[in-house]
């Protein structure tokens, strides 16, 4: 689908349309597929989820621009034998990290500042916390690495590529 779905939703922030566009364009190019239909009222995040392994975007519910990072870190993070088939990430605290960090790398490539992804909606009251996390290190980062999907700092120059936040590719 192209990114022009962002515009059949309600985005609940101020700019979100816009930073929902530019999300959806960068989702778009990177090759994480999303679809528009109904997300059941129990999702862990209001109007999106994940569904045989694409974004679900309910256009009926306003969600946050921001979340449909974190859940495409989800699904950048997954094993690749089993995206495909995936239906709502897990609740493996290694993932999640790996999906906030990717979120993170995301964010900063294509833009959208860290305030529209830690809304002050998420994280279970965590999101003032993660810039100044991110701004001094950040978790999840071992995780990408491991997945060749970044380098830590530390490895960057021995490995020949840029540290994190830039990614050497966006799926594992």
């Amino acid at each position: 689908m192209s990114a022009g779905w962002a515009e059949q939703c309600q985005w609940r922030e101020p700019g979100g349309m816009e930073a929902a566009r530019t999300i959806a364009a960068f989702l778009a190019s990177i090759g994480i597929e999303t679809e528009l239909g109904s997300v059941a009222g129990d999702s862990l995040l209001p109007g999106i989820t994940v569904r045989s392994g694409r974004l679900r975007v309910d256009p009926a519910t306003p969600a946050y621009p921001g979340d449909l990072l974190h859940e495409a870190g989800h699904l950048a993070v997954h094993d690749p034998a089993t995206r495909a088939s995936t239906d709502e990430p897990g609740d493996d605290p290694g993932d999640e990290m790996a999906a906030i960090a990717w979120s993170v790398a995301a964010a900063k490539a294509c833009g959208v500042p860290l305030e529209t992804l830690f809304h002050s909606g998420g994280y279970r009251g965590w999101s003032q916390c993660l810039p100044e996390a991110f701004a001094t290190g950040g978790f999840g980062i071992p995780l990408l690495a491991a997945y060749g999907m970044t380098a830590e700092r530390h490895r960057a120059a021995e490995w020949g590529v840029p540290a994190f936040p830039a990614m050497t590719r966006w799926l594992r």
